[in-house]
């Protein structure tokens, strides 16, 4: 009788939820996905004894130092000489759940905020998985990141495969990674949709038509002043985006730092030109590989236009989407080197980034009397 009494203790344990002693922060949870350790305290640690975790540790350790060395820290270092005038909204359109080069080209936003196709996912309590299912989700990761940190850039269609199995999945386990493996802290971690007017709304909250779902995330860098990432899932084709209240959201945090890069080419489309006229009309900055607004689009009375590295003929799939007048702007002779690569043609001395800053239309000059 004893003894069927303890086996059904040990049975409930065994199946019973994860109690709030045992979920992890999110930023713990951050750091053992990334390979990094958990606080001492953290009810991660005793999965960090794992073989297999240790192993995830030390490829991580390998990869993302190789890529910092070789590439992160030459990001970095062209934002600080030539971003000089950035604010506070950065705007990433088409940006998967790359946080690594958004935090790396404009480090001081207060707001980012990311669009993709690809889901938000969910990250349940690691401690409340089968060991095997927390090996499994560690070596996920590893493959969805391998593409990213070798080319620079995510291949769409193995994203959204990769992206969508197991419990812990979408971009969300991935912009953790990024968030820890960049030095940042996370405070918080929020599910959060956009109704029609653009205004935020909490995911549960009952009778909001949303097409817009995404995660919110509030972390900051040691002591330093809180910021916040946000990750949408939404169409950002015309049809999709007209009634989404996406962009009134994005209107609503002002002037903007854009960034695109390996975007398809999507924003050459006549299927894409809301958003397209969204950033000319409300960034005041963007920053872009070829893949981004044609150059014809950009009024040259509004903004200044420098280009950086090298222009070449789009990959083969893209072909057609070559621009000749793209070739005059880098080939006038101004076009400053870059010693890293990015984008489609990750090549070092085969990248393209172009910087479109909006001028300031000079005050009226005053009358004399």
């Amino acid at each position: 009788m004893r003894f069927a009494a303890l086996l059904l203790s040990l049975l409930a344990l065994s199946i019973a939820p994860a109690r709030s002693a045992d979920i992890a922060s999110p930023d713990d949870t951050a750091r053992f996905l990334a390979g990094l350790p958990p606080s001492p305290g953290s009810p991660l640690v005793a999965l960090t004894k794992d073989s297999s975790w240790q192993q995830h540790a030390n490829y991580f350790n390998s990869i993302f130092g190789q890529e910092d060395r070789n590439h992160l820290a030459k990001v970095r270092a062209f934002s600080k000489a030539r971003l000089t005038a950035t604010h506070d909204t950065m705007l990433y359109f088409f940006s998967g759940p790359d946080a690594l080069h958004a935090l790396a080209l404009f480090p001081n936003a207060t707001t980012y905020v990311l669009a993709g196709l690809e889901p938000p996912g969910n990250i349940p309590p690691l401690t409340s998985l089968p060991r095997g299912t927390v090996t499994y989700t560690l070596h996920a990761l590893e493959n969805d990141l391998h593409t990213l940190l070798s080319l620079s850039f995510f291949i769409t269609k193995n994203m959204r495969s990769q992206l969508s199995s197991g419990p812990v999945y979408g971009t969300l386990p991935v912009i953790y990674v990024f968030l820890a493996r960049s030095g940042k802290t996370i405070h918080e971690t929020k599910f959060v949709n956009i109704d029609n007017d653009g205004n935020e709304r909490a995911a549960d909250e009952t009778g909001v038509k949303t097409n817009a779902k995404g995660v919110k995330i509030t972390f900051s860098a040691g002591e330093g002043p809180m910021q916040t990432m946000y990750y949408f899932s939404t169409n950002l084709a015309n049809d999709g985006v007209k009634t989404s209240g996406f962009l009134a959201f994005c209107e609503k945090l002002g002037a903007a730092d854009s960034f695109v890069k390996s975007a398809s080419y999507l924003l050459h489309s006549g299927n894409f030109s809301t958003v397209r006229n969204f950033m000319l009309d409300h960034s005041a900055t963007i920053l872009q590989d070829d893949s981004g607004i044609p150059v014809k689009y950009f009024d040259r009375k509004k903004w200044e236009l420098q280009p950086f590295g090298r222009y070449y003929v789009p990959i083969s799939i893209f072909a057609q989407h070559y621009q000749p007048q793209m070739s005059e702007v880098f080939g006038r002779g101004h076009a400053i080197p870059i010693d890293f690569g990015l984008g489609y043609r990750w090549r070092t001395n085969e990248s393209n980034l172009l910087l479109a800053q909006k001028t300031v239309e000079p005050k009226p000059e005053a009358k004399p009397n």
